[in-house]
């Protein structure tokens, strides 16, 4: 039996159990998909059956479940958001983060002209300073995605990224970590960011996110006037904004000393 055809029959175990994926796809629909997924990418010249049958593929179960809970919890609060957050704990933090890295954080800043405690706030938000890099395999997050049918187009779209970028840079992509939605870095950057803003190789050295924080919020301060626009950009969210400038507030009298 093939990794490919135990595989589908997990799904379809999945199914017949009572867990089942959530847009409730059939297991015929999501072989023909991984089929048409597999035939798109051995024509591009990847060795994607390969890869499906690599031990560490494995299918996220009910991933599209996962974006529907997410999309579902909608906070308007921010002190509520904030606690969803952790923030009060991020808090306490960065500002030994900014000590650590403060060779780092000054470069940055001259290079790309954003804030270094906005770039620091960035980091803290989203991985709590390097605390968090993923639990998930962006490979198996996209092609899971592309076999239930969710965002198909955007999984399809990002997978391609993600194969540029691991061949580009000589990668593993089985040994690359991501949230479930596919995002990866400390900076949590999706494929299609890493190969137009990620500075350097490893995703994992945080110098490198310091960087590349830096450099797409200087993109997209660029086109929208500023850096709270460019924050906007990174996560269109109005309380992830505020959580960040927040964050990014609390070192905003260290950092003028400092200068």
């Amino acid at each position: 039996m093939t990794k490919l055809t135990t595989i589908l029959l997990l799904f379809f175990s999945l199914l017949i159990s009572g867990n089942a994926i959530a847009n409730h796809s059939d297991p015929g629909d999501m072989e023909k998909n991984i089929e048409e997924l597999a035939r798109y990418f051995e024509g591009k010249g990847y060795d994607f059956n390969d890869m499906l049958e690599d031990p560490r593929y494995e299918p996220v179960e009910n991933i599209t479940l996962k974006f529907t809970r997410a999309a579902e919890r909608v906070i308007e609060d921010f002190s509520e958001y904030q606690k969803v957050l952790n923030y009060d704990h991020k808090k306490t933090l960065i500002r030994d983060f900014m000590k650590q890295y403060a060779s780092d954080l000054d470069s940055a800043e001259k290079e790309y002209g954003i804030p270094k405690n906005v770039i620091a706030g960035i980091l803290g938000i989203e991985s709590e300073f390097g605390k968090y890099g993923g639990t998930y395999n962006p490979f198996n997050v996209y092609v899971s995605m592309y076999a239930e049918g969710h965002r198909a187009e955007f999984a399809k779209a990002q997978l391609e990224e993600l194969l540029i970028f691991v061949k580009k840079n000589e990668l593993d992509v089985f040994e690359l970590r991501s949230s479930y939605a596919g995002a990866m870095s400390y900076a949590q950057f999706i494929p299609y960011s890493l190969n137009r803003w990620w500075v350097g190789k490893d995703l994992y050295h945080m110098p490198n996110n310091i960087n590349s924080v830096a450099k797409y919020l200087s993109h997209f301060k660029e086109i929208t006037g500023t850096v709270e626009g460019a924050i906007y950009r990174y996560n269109p969210s109005d309380l992830y904004t505020q959580a960040v400038l927040s964050l990014a507030n609390e070192v905003a009298e260290v950092v003028e000393e400092a200068k």
